[in-house]
């Protein structure tokens, strides 16, 4: 048996050894699929999926070949290994393997275009440590974590000297909360929604 040194690259992850932990990363992986999709010339998009699209199994012409697109996405699948903000996306995609459509490799492609663009610097899936007593008061309380969050960030860029002028969009799945805003009836329920919501104005601002 012979001694090979540190892992630095296996099975696509590049591994990155730092005073600080192990870092894994995917990006000469990406480049392969940008490669085998033929998408080198292509613009980067900001987000993976297009807003409020519902996929069906029987919408638009089917491919003439499905071997691409079966490629496509079983190497988006193993993506998910470093970047799980692809997670839900590929979930979607991954349904329609036996009779992908067009449409659905368009989709396809727009995945990769987000790989070939930047990476999240944050991200986190987790159990609230709180138990909200309705979906409403659930996503206040994430909107309030993520602005936090914010704040912090614009914090430590000033600190490095990056200060950020413009404002940063805070994207939020409320639809459901702004329909059941109005009117607030006074109630137990509804004061905790007003303590959390008394949090963001400032954080925002």
């Amino acid at each position: 048996m012979k001694d090979l040194g540190q892992l630095t690259y296996f099975l696509g992850l590049e591994v990155h050894h730092r005073a600080n932990g192990i870092f894994l990363n995917q990006h000469k992986y990406i480049q392969g699929l940008i490669t085998l999709a033929s998408l080198e010339n292509t613009s980067t998009v900001d987000t993976p999926m297009e807003v409020n699209v519902k996929y069906r199994k029987n919408e638009g012409d089917l491919l003439d070949d499905s071997t691409l697109y079966r490629r496509l996405v079983g190497s988006l699948i193993y993506m998910n290994t470093t970047r799980p903000d692809i997670s839900y996306v590929v979930h979607e995609v991954s349904q329609f393997m036996s009779s992908p459509r067009h449409l659905h490799l368009a989709t396809v492609r727009r995945i990769i275009r987000y790989l070939q663009g930047d990476a999240l610097i944050s991200w986190r899936c987790k159990k609230q440590d709180r138990v909200s007593k309705s979906s409403t008061e659930a996503e206040y309380r994430v909107m309030s974590t993520a602005c936090i969050e914010i704040v912090w960030l614009h914090g430590l860029l000033e600190e490095l000297e990056f200060p950020q002028r413009l404002l940063l969009p805070l994207f939020m799945l409320i639809t459901l909360v702004l329909f059941r805003l109005p009117p607030i009836p006074f109630s137990m329920n509804t004061l905790r929604l007003i303590v959390i919501l008394s949090e963001i104005p400032w954080r925002v601002g």
